[in-house]
């Protein structure tokens, strides 16, 4: 299985739930959240544009994906809001087509654009690294069943500071992944929030 194998098998509406350890307090965060996600064809408009946002040849790409997400933590204060959404594209090695780089249209610790490096593991794990100036982010989702998605996250602040997390997302809707979807309204795209730094995507 490749990585945007791995996004197609990803298309729908899932139900998160995380445990974030705060391993500079000692202490553990619960929450919970909503995510979607839709398939993106190579050629689909939004894969292009983020392709030629970064100088890289939109041939080269494999297909792409659009997220939202809607959640809340256990210390939100009134003014928090984990919610928003991103478009991303795949553009594998040329002599690997299990690795490459995973472009989006901005980043997450800095409102500029940012490529992730992902590779799938011996184990169809999907593993991505994304580095910023601040911070460091590794990640794994894997799939327990066709309905269950497993994802491990840390965050390290090059300060020091480093934040573990675990998810069990199921599936609660079944939607179409045949990578036709339209592009992302102005409203999804008003979502965008201010950075949580729960997850390289932000969801």
């Amino acid at each position: 299985m490749d990585a945007m194998e791995f996004f197609r098998r990803s298309a729908g509406k899932w139900r998160s739930q995380r445990t974030t350890h705060h391993l500079a307090f000692r202490r553990a965060e619960l929450g919970d959240s909503e995510i979607r996600v839709e398939t993106l064809d190579k050629d689909h408009p939004q894969v292009v544009e983020i392709c030629e946002l970064h100088q890289i040849d939109p041939q080269r790409a494999v297909g792409g994906a659009f997220v939202t997400w809607a959640g809340s933590m256990e210390w939100d204060q009134n003014d928090e809001n984990h919610s928003g959404s991103t478009v991303f594209a795949l553009v594998p090695e040329e002599d690997n087509p299990k690795a490459g780089k995973l472009l989006r249209e901005r980043g997450y610790a800095e409102i500029v654009p940012v490529a992730g490096l992902y590779e799938m593991d011996d184990e169809e794990g999907l593993i991505l690294v994304t580095e910023y100036e601040t911070m460091s982010v590794v990640e794994r989702f894997w799939f327990a069943s066709p309905d269950l998605r497993l994802r491990t996250s840390t965050v390290t602040r090059f300060g020091g500071f480093s934040t573990a997390s675990f998810c069990s997302e199921s599936r609660i809707q079944v939607e179409s992944n045949s990578g036709t979807s339209d592009s992302p309204s102005d409203s999804d795209k008003n979502a965008r929030t201010t950075p949580q730094f729960q997850s390289a995507f932000g969801w």
